[in-house]
């Protein structure tokens, strides 16, 4: 299993980034897909996730509006379009792929936004 997420980077407030996860080694069709993201100092949360069936989203309420996710099957691939970044965006994104009980994580990409 393979999450290869990129496009991280530095921004200015603001600014966009987005942000890619390739997929591999799963039945990507099958699997929910997220955004998770860990700032210095602070736990890792969930930013924003896409179904696996009906494609519905949910997004914390810290980037609802700013950010968007898709899911593209067929290419096995996540986007995270992220627009008007902030500073308290700054962290390392993490793409997670979750199943029942499987859960799978990528490496890890870092965004940093400054003023």
């Amino acid at each position: 299993v393979q999450l290869q997420a990129s496009g991280g980077g530095s921004v200015q407030a603001g600014g966009s980034l987005r942000l890619s996860c390739a997929a591999s080694g799963f039945t990507f069709d099958d699997y929910a897909m997220c955004w998770f993201r860990q700032a210095p100092g602070k736990e890792r949360e969930g930013v924003a996730c896409v179904n696996s069936g009906d494609g519905r989203t949910w997004y914390s309420d810290s980037v609802k509006g700013r950010f968007t996710i898709s899911k593209d099957n067929a290419k096995k691939t996540v986007n995270l379009q992220m627009n008007s970044l902030k500073l308290e965006d700054t962290a390392v994104y993490f793409c997670n792929a979750n199943y029942v009980i499987r859960n799978y994580w990528g490496q890890g990409t870092q965004v940093t936004v400054s003023s």
